[in-house]
């Protein structure tokens, strides 16, 4: 199983509010105030009813955690936020990184097309990485 898969089944929304209390003994009060602060964002059936997928558990229960360590919901919020542009810095750096890689073989490219010679990476053996 890939990342991404895996990834894509752990943001699934499955769980209904009971069983996330179950989960994470926290009150069903407790988890709506989360929700209307912004720290979570469950999905919402036709119904109306919230269905919490695995990654909301792990973040109430960090949640939990954080209020455990004696921060605030501000507190957390700021946590949060800077979780969040960490993470997109991180993406940011993959794809310049990336983008760097293209450049140098586009460049290798074309010099050896110049030469009239192969290059010295075949293009299958290239990209298989950016798939």
């Amino acid at each position: 199983m890939t990342y991404r898969t895996s990834e894509i089944r752990k943001s699934m929304p499955l769980l209904p509010i009971g069983t996330v209390i179950q989960l994470t003994d926290l009150t069903a009060r407790q988890i709506r105030y989360y929700e209307e602060q912004g720290l979570i964002c469950p999905h919402r059936t036709e119904g109306n009813q919230r269905m919490f997928s695995l990654n909301d558990v792990d973040l109430l229960l960090e949640i939990k955690d954080l209020l455990e360590q004696g921060l605030n919901i501000a507190g957390i919020k700021k946590v949060f936020e800077m979780k969040k542009e960490a993470k997109l810095e991180r993406k940011l750096d993959k794809e310049l990184s990336e983008e760097k890689i293209r450049s140098i073989l586009r460049e290798e490219m074309k010099i050896a097309q110049s030469r009239s010679q192969k290059p010295s990476l075949r293009y299958a053996d290239v990209t298989r990485y950016y798939q």
